[in-house]
């Protein structure tokens, strides 16, 4: 069945894109929808022990978000950007592929750096625009460290700063999760579901019975991209790297209560994870995966799921609607149905919005 791409369109008004974090993690608003009885209400984040029940697992990405934007300057003087992306260990020590501002005027074997904290060479060029990018930096330093020391929030471009003091210190505490594995900084975008937990609600759920695993995808651009295609079957989904550790496909198989989900991107891995395994590996699980959950898509390994409010025409839209009603097509109605009354009850939107928790 075609789905024309118009049907995940809708009006936002600019005031309910969230510019800042709820003053409090958990304080954002939670739109609670319940399936089976095709209803929803509101509440808040604080609320969701409340329907959660000892025995669920909640299904975490503990990716953390790199701190990926680096201002640089060319020998001229001029204004660089530099977006790192991923590294490639095969180009070399210090070397990654990058997004760089200007492109046309950075072409390969130029130069650019940032005083003292690293000088930086063009080493190969692709015809997307991206650039493979060696950098010399301290001795001693990773670029992740060096980007953790200078490099700035890589904030979606929804999101606008006016470069005010303490706004780069609290958007590095606020997009990131609580949970983010400081060890595994492979996100340029945040898994914006696990935004709303604090180790105080992390504790309630635990003291209830509720369990927590781990899984890590490295959250890329992609994630941002709209769907431009006229229908949504045509669109080619982004790519994705993921790790499973064994205990986190234990409990995919044998968990006592839900499955559920904390994010798309969680939803993304396990989902993939499921499609070529029926039973737990014995050591981690490495892929990429660049499965597109669109209606009537019928989830595997999903019980329930915690999600955002997201873009018009965006794949993430389209994982929602499917999970709303899974094997049909029923979701696409009922989902544009939920955001108007979001809208109309003005909730806010993307990624340091409110939250869903669909059961």
């Amino acid at each position: 069945m075609s789905l024309s791409t118009d049907l995940f369109d809708f009006e936002l008004p600019a005031r309910l894109v969230a510019q800042r974090p709820a003053e409090r993690r958990d304080a954002s608003r939670l739109l609670v929808v319940h399936r089976a009885e095709h209803r929803w209400e509101h509440r808040v984040f604080t609320d969701l022990p409340e329907y959660l029940r000892p025995g669920d697992t909640l299904f975490r990405n503990n990716a953390a978000v790199l701190p990926a934007r680096l201002q640089a300057h060319r020998p001229t003087g001029g204004a660089v950007e530099c977006f790192l992306l991923r590294q490639d260990p095969t180009a070399g020590e210090n070397a990654w592929w990058c997004l760089i501002k200007p492109g046309r005027r950075l072409p390969v074997g130029s130069t650019f750096s940032s005083d003292d904290a690293f000088s930086a060479t063009v080493i190969d060029k692709t015809e997307d625009g991206t650039a493979l990018v060696r950098f010399a930096v301290r001795p001693g330093e990773t670029v992740e460290e060096l980007a953790a020391r200078v490099g700035h929030v890589p904030l979606p471009p929804y999101i606008s700063r006016e470069g005010k003091p303490g706004e780069r210190e609290q958007d590095l505490a606020r997009y990131q999760t609580v949970y983010a594995d400081i060890q595994k900084r492979v996100a340029v975008a945040a898994p914006t579901a696990g935004l709303h937990f604090t180790p105080e609600l992390l504790e309630t759920l635990a003291s209830k019975g509720i369990e927590t695993a781990d899984v890590t995808l490295h959250v890329g651009l992609g994630t941002f991209k709209p769907i431009t295609t006229d229908v949504v079957s045509r669109h080619a989904i982004h790519r994705e790297h993921y790790e499973m550790p064994p205990e986190t496909q234990q409990k995919l198989f044998s968990a006592r209560g839900r499955r559920i989900a904390v994010g798309t991107t969680s939803v993304r891995t396990i989902e993939d994870f499921l499609t070529g395994h029926t039973t737990p590996l014995a050591q981690p699980y490495r892929s990429d995966t660049s499965i597109f959950i669109y209606p009537p898509y019928a989830f595997r390994g999903v019980d329930a799921l915690i999600t955002n409010f997201h873009q018009p025409r965006s794949t993430l839209l389209c994982l929602v609607a499917a999970f709303l009603s899974p094997g049909s097509t029923e979701g696409v109605g009922w989902l544009r149905e939920i955001y108007a009354d979001a809208i109309s009850r003005e909730y806010r939107f993307f990624s340091y919005g409110d939250a869903m928790l669909i059961l």
